[in-house]
């Protein structure tokens, strides 16, 4: 097979996988999963070991896009606290979307709860970084415990596409709020007026 060919047939394989595991959840067979992807289930172990690696390489090659759709870029740079803001923001907007799960890569952690799964490292490195960013935006605002806050901002991110992805929850309107209240106890400090600096640690 042709290395064209080789790269074809993994992105078909990783795109079916990517939206077959977000809809319909990883317990999502190999059969349905060839099917999807239009390849033979022969072709899938020349190229991974199983279903497992399939998972974990989807979920892999969707970070990126994922997060540069919650974080702010160059162009909307702004304070540290509108900054973290930006992210429930952008989580209320895409939970709007038709077909919104949640956060794939809780998802992920949540049905497979095997710690040692491919997949599940994948997923935990994922939410690390996003706690990481939080944790970095956080130290930059002042936060009394940069650490503790961007746990807690977890813990609010988390929850929300959770509830949002179950369907029982609407975020437009509450996320956002929710999280600026946090930042307020957290010691982050809010502009002290249009186009001012934030204000500084007491």
């Amino acid at each position: 097979m042709a290395t064209t060919d080789k790269a074809s047939t993994r992105d078909r394989l990783l795109d079916a996988a990517t939206e077959l595991f977000y809809r319909d959840g990883v317990s999502i067979g190999v059969e349905t999963l060839c099917r999807t992807a239009g390849v033979s289930k022969r072709s899938m172990y020349q190229l991974f070991a199983g279903k497992d690696e399939v998972l974990a390489a989807s979920l892999e090659r969707r970070a990126p896009g994922y997060a540069a759709q919650l974080a702010p870029g160059p162009e909307d740079a702004g304070t540290p606290r509108e900054r973290i803001l930006y992210v429930f923001e952008r989580a209320e907007a895409l939970s709007t979307a038709p077909g919104y799960r949640g956060c794939p890569y809780l998802a992920a952690l949540v049905e497979l709860k095997d710690p040692a799964h491919p997949a599940s490292a994948v997923a935990r490195e994922a939410k690390q970084r996003l706690q990481d960013a939080f944790r970095v935006q956080a130290e930059l605002g002042g936060a009394d415990d940069p650490a503790f806050l961007a746990r807690q901002l977890m813990l609010i991110f988390d929850g929300a596409s959770a509830r949002a992805g179950a369907g029982i929850e609407t975020l437009p309107g509450l996320t956002a709020t929710t999280a600026a209240a946090l930042l307020d106890a957290g010691g982050m400090r809010r502009p002290t007026g249009p186009g001012e600096p934030e204000e500084p640690p007491a």
